[in-house]
């Protein structure tokens, strides 16, 4: 069973969400540790996937423009979790937050072999390829679906 659950840096779970983007960011995609936590996560609203009870995937969200746009970043799911729909799951969880209902718009910075997952999820290319943590990147967007 698939579970969403919303936190901030300062609640315990965070712990597990940090775990996960090591994991997948640092570990398997060697984005140096200094470059992974930043001074977005203290104020960022986070989600954490559970397969069952064990911590599966993660996101942030930072709003930007007084709360209108959600940025979303840090999205992971272990390597052992994925093709079981938990990223998908995450984002859905994201654009149904009631922390969301300000919202007007989502960007991200999608890595770019991750372009047709977000794709399939409504959201489109922006600009050129640009590199983040020497990883090939593209900005993409969406606007808010009405309730």
């Amino acid at each position: 069973m698939l579970r969403i659950i919303e936190l901030a840096a300062a609640d315990p779970e965070f712990a597990a969400c940090f775990a996960i983007r090591l994991a997948v960011f640092v570990q398997e995609q060697n984005v140096p540790l200094a470059e992974e936590r930043d001074e977005y996560d203290a104020d960022a609203l986070h989600f954490l996937a559970f397969s069952g009870k064990t911590p599966a995937g993660t996101a942030r969200v930072i709003f930007k423009d007084g709360g209108r746009t959600a940025k979303i970043t840090r999205v992971a799911v272990l390597a052992a979790m994925r093709g079981q729909g938990i990223g998908a799951a995450l984002m859905n969880a994201i654009d149904c937050s009631r922390r969301m209902d300000d919202v007007n718009a989502f960007v991200l910075d999608a890595q770019v072999h991750a372009l047709a997952f977000y794709e399939s999820l409504g959201y489109t290319t922006q600009g050129g390829i640009f590199m983040e943590a020497g990883i090939p990147h593209r900005r993409m967007s969406k606007s808010k679906t009405p309730r």
